[in-house]
């Protein structure tokens, strides 16, 4: 498989370690949480790469900012998620903060192709597969 434009982005290869971690995370919830507080982690997390490369795939800028607002939503989401799971003392403080640690790292380019295509991000270096 041919590497596609969004694979070199660094919020995709950010939110796709991002995922990783929050399936090792999740593997240790308990099982009544399988169909529950896991699945909405995990889909909250995978949500964010999947969002990022959907949004690579749009030949509009508006509907590009779209799927990139989805993706930051999805990385709130998460964040949210697992503060719940730490109130319900499924994690610990410590084993939040590398997670926390990544959604600033995932977030903040997400943010800062959002603030370039509001700026006047060129149309001849928008980062669509044409």
């Amino acid at each position: 498989m041919s590497k596609s434009a969004y694979q070199h982005l660094v919020a995709w290869k950010r939110a796709r370690r991002l995922v990783r971690q929050v399936y090792d995370l999740t593997d240790a919830f308990p099982l009544q949480e399988q169909y529950g507080l896991t699945a909405q982690i995990r889909r909250a997390s995978t949500s964010v790469p999947l969002n990022i490369a959907e949004s690579n795939g749009r030949l509009t800028v508006g509907v590009w900012q779209q799927f990139l607002g989805y993706a930051r939503g999805s990385l709130l989401e998460l964040e949210s998620a697992l503060i719940l799971a730490f109130d319900l003392k499924y994690v610990t403080r410590e084993q939040l903060q590398p997670i926390g640690e990544r959604i600033a790292l995932v977030i903040k380019p997400i943010n800062g192709l959002l603030r370039a295509s509001t700026t006047g991000f060129p149309t001849k270096k928008f980062p669509v597969n044409r």
